[in-house]
């Protein structure tokens, strides 16, 4: 992908409902600042200005977030009983991720699971950024689960790099990026979780996107698979070298996942021993506590503009 401007937003999926967009790196959702240049509600409403409602605060229903610097897959649902219908996916944890990353180092093995709680970093002057349980001045960890599977081995200008898919398996804020940072291979490119001596001034971009989403709601099944762009054709700083899993085949095993139920509250959809190579299942995720009064009312203040009625 080329740098992001306001007309070159690429569409991934489109139906009645929903769109997909393939959002460029380094590009805010939305903002009412006066100083954003560029921003993906620009995007759309320069290339759809009649989906635009004015009954929004934004424009257009954002239905999850991707962070500034990740690039991918993110859902536009286009009236109020779309959102609704994905809202109630993603509350009920049926919704499927899975994202591309090169990170620094070779990771030795073919597949990690990782499960460090995350929490808010509390530590003067770390203000929006997270870490995981037992660093200082983390504040209110909460379990957190991600599977990596490892794609290839090269060089990004010189230095080790692999290239892996992640899949999260909770959805915690930063959680690839901080679960990353604490395994020792830091996302290349990421200056908040990334190394500090300096040598991540060489990326044009951070080195992660949301490749894979599904979300299956009651009246279509939203599924899209994004360009992989972290190829040597499009980035002459990489140099994969040795291949150690086929990235079309974990797509087809992601594809064939089939969705659980809405009304089965056990593990996550797309169980990860089912797409990533080697003995043995992985621990389940944690379970999801249930939700606080102080959780339900921001939840109840967006399904009121989002949504046709708040869920019961």
């Amino acid at each position: 992908m080329e740098p992001g401007s306001v007309e070159n937003l690429s569409i991934v999926y489109r139906s009645r409902d929903f769109l997909v967009v393939n959002k460029h790196w380094d590009v805010r959702i939305d903002s009412k600042a006066w100083r954003e240049t560029l921003t993906l509600q620009k995007q759309l409403r320069h290339r759809f200005p009649e989906l635009a409602d004015p009954d929004t605060c934004y424009g257009f229903r954002f239905c999850h977030q991707l962070d500034f610097s990740t690039s991918g897959a993110l859902c536009v649902a286009l009236n109020k009983a779309a959102a609704g219908s994905a809202y109630r996916c993603f509350k009920e944890r049926r919704v499927t991720k899975a994202y591309l990353a090169l990170l620094r180092g070779h990771i030795q093995e073919s597949r990690v699971t990782i499960s460090h709680a995350i929490g808010r970093n509390g530590t003067e002057g770390r203000a929006h950024t997270m870490c995981i349980e037992g660093t200082q001045g983390c504040e209110n960890p909460k379990p957190s689960l991600t599977e990596l599977v490892v794609l290839e081995h090269g060089l990004y200008a010189g230095d080790p790099v692999s290239k892996v898919l992640l899949k999260p398996l909770t959805g915690r804020t930063h959680q690839l990026r901080v679960h990353c940072s604490a395994l020792g291979h830091p996302v290349v490119g990421d200056l908040t979780y990334g190394e500090p001596s300096g040598q991540e001034d060489r990326p044009f971009r951070m080195m992660l996107h949301a490749f894979y989403l599904r979300i299956p709601t009651d009246a279509e099944c939203v599924e899209v698979c994004t360009p992989d762009p972290f190829l040597p054709s499009l980035d002459a700083c990489w140099s994969p070298h040795t291949l150690l899993q086929p990235l079309d085949q974990l797509v087809q095993a992601l594809r064939a996942t089939p969705d659980p139920d809405p009304e089965d509250r056990g593990p996550r959809p797309g169980s990860p021993s089912a797409i990533l190579p080697g003995p043995g299942r992985p621990p389940p995720p944690p379970s999801k506590p249930p939700e606080t009064e102080a959780q339900r009312g921001p939840c109840l203040q967006w399904l009121s503009e989002w949504t046709l009625e708040p869920d019961s």
